[in-house]
């Protein structure tokens, strides 16, 4: 089909719920996309940090067909060894103990939310479901997770909400204790708060966050949806912190490309559920572990070292434009913020797509970067060009 057919069948077909820009991707070869009419894009968003691993992967391509020739689904009531091979995998680079596999990572929030709550009830009774989460927060689209979801302007029409949310200020670690009751069970954080800006936490912060969890038997609830599987430079980000997470989330690039997400437990909440306490249908699906496995083999500390590097260059490049609307670049490795001023990041970025660099927006004020972790330096010097023309415009 042609773009222009493409376009009418997506609108007369398709709920418009997505504000598409008008380009059609055909197919892709590491960090580059293409058009079917072969208009080329260099990929600094990788679907929302999804594609990790880029397009074309010929190892991810083999698992995926290999398992696909074998069983594409089972239901959970039986046991197959992908989605085995994959927990022992994940489990043990993560530190954690064991793992939960869903399908997204709003429904692995609500999973981590479920698991706080059923906690503090089996320990204290009722009255003790109240989960502190942060302003400027993003944890996902069901009506639960965005209630949790600490921005005002995400709280509209779908009203009632899940109620047992209440945010505190980032940074604040007063702020946290002002807001904190007796009926709290849990502290939920995104270590950088992707969407709603590209704003990493303190360390010094996030380690009074665990302590305070600690001291008052809260669980602290990490949201690793978008920095997680090597985002970073590590597995996950809070490795580069120096915690343990009670319960942390994942989804994104963990299957490379096919939806999947999670939560993984510690020691202490492993046990919490049990038979009939959480499901899904599709979870731990083989052909979605397989892609999964494929991506954790592939990310070893080689690759997770260059995702730092990567990250460095890239900032320094772009810090290095010269350009009077750039302010300041943030972020940690492979998720980079940088900052606009009289400039709309809208605006930028849609420009920045007709020039041929795929780049998402963050929050008010900041385009967001998310390439494939395996992004050449070819590819990513190609896109800053891209970018420095179209800021100088």
């Amino acid at each position: 089909m042609k773009n222009s057919e493409i376009f009418e069948k997506d609108k007369q077909n398709v709920m418009q719920t997505y504000g598409r820009f008008p380009v059609v991707i055909d197919h892709g070869e590491g960090a580059t996309l293409y058009s079917p009419e072969g208009e080329k894009y260099i990929d600094f968003a990788s679907g929302i940090g999804v594609n990790c691993l880029g397009y074309g992967n010929k190892k991810w391509i083999e698992a995926i067909t290999n398992q696909a020739s074998r069983l594409g689904h089972i239901s959970n009531l039986f046991y197959s060894e992908p989605y085995v091979a994959l927990a022992e995998k994940l489990t043990s680079r993560a530190g954690m103990k064991n793992a939960f596999f869903s399908n997204s990572g709003a429904e692995a929030n609500e999973g981590m939310i479920k698991l706080a709550r059923k906690y503090s009830f089996d320990k204290y009774g009722r009255g003790r479901s109240s989960i502190i989460t942060l302003v400027n927060s993003f944890h996902g689209r069901t009506i639960t997770t965005l209630n949790a979801t600490g921005q005002e302007h995400f709280h509209q029409y779908f009203f009632p909400f899940t109620e047992g949310f209440r945010y505190a200020q980032a940074n604040s670690i007063k702020s946290l204790k002002e807001v904190y009751d007796g009926d709290v069970c849990a502290v939920m954080i995104e270590l950088i708060q992707g969407e709603g800006g590209v704003y990493p936490l303190d360390k010094e912060y996030v380690t009074a966050v665990a302590a305070f969890c600690e001291e008052n038997d809260l669980l602290l609830l990490v949201d690793e949806v978008q920095t997680g599987i090597g985002r970073t430079g590590t597995l996950f980000a809070y490795q580069q912190y120096g915690i343990v997470p009670d319960v942390v989330s994942f989804a994104k690039g963990i299957a490379g490309g096919l939806p999947m997400g999670g939560i993984m437990a510690s020691e202490k909440t492993s046990a919490v559920f049990g038979a009939g306490d959480h499901a899904a249908t599709f979870g731990g699906n083989p052909i979605c572990s397989a892609a999964a496995i494929s991506v954790l083999e592939q990310l070893d500390e080689g690759v997770l070292s260059e995702v730092i590097k990567k990250g460095e260059y890239i900032r320094s490049k772009i810090e290095g434009f010269g350009c009077g609307n750039v302010v300041t670049t943030r972020g940690l490795g492979l998720i980079i913020g940088v900052q606009l001023k009289d400039a709309s990041p809208k605006e930028i970025n849609a420009k920045l797509i007709a020039n041929g660099l795929l780049a998402l927006t963050a929050g008010s004020d900041a385009l967001r970067l998310l390439p494939p972790l395996i992004i050449s330096y070819e590819e990513i010097d190609q896109g800053l060009e891209i970018m420095k023309k179209t800021l100088t415009e």
